[in-house]
């Protein structure tokens, strides 16, 4: 993975054999990222999308292989319990123009990928909820309280 920053703006090179969230992850630890927007597009031989079923509150996901463009990467970059919290969706299509999309658990690059991460200057943690059984944004204050 390269990078450059330019103020608020990072823009990211991930290189074969390189994984997507993974690196994200490496990258905001590395530059203290708290908040942030993320969008790409690049190319990948192996993804693992999911699917949230809303019923049971459970992920199911897919593994695809083979060539894939990468037609859109998007998402955001939160706080979880102090850790970086990366939520990604993709969008992939196959020789065949097939599209597949969901949220992004795992994506390794098989000739590069090019990303953006628009770094917001603020802090938004996350909390499990019970009656989604999704990790939602909770917004906070600087002194980590609950705003309404």
């Amino acid at each position: 993975m390269e990078y450059k920053r330019f103020k608020d703006k990072i823009i990211v090179r991930l290189e074969r054999g390189e994984e997507i969230v993974e690196s994200i992850t490496k990258l905001c630890n590395e530059e203290d990222i708290k908040l942030g927007r993320v969008t790409g597009i690049g190319a990948t031989d192996k993804v693992k999308i999911g699917l949230f079923n809303v019923e049971t509150k459970e992920y199911h996901s897919t593994v695809l292989e083979g060539d894939m463009e990468i037609t859109n990467l998007s998402g955001n970059i939160s706080r979880m319990d102090g850790e970086v919290y990366i939520h990604l969706h993709i969008t992939v299509c196959d020789e065949e123009n097939k599209a597949y999309g969901g949220h992004l658990n795992m994506a390794v690059i098989s000739a590069t990928c090019e990303i953006i991460i628009d770094v917001i200057d603020g802090y938004v943690d996350r909390r499990f909820d019970e009656e989604t059984g999704l990790n939602l944004f909770n917004f906070v204050d600087e002194g980590r309280e609950s705003i309404h």
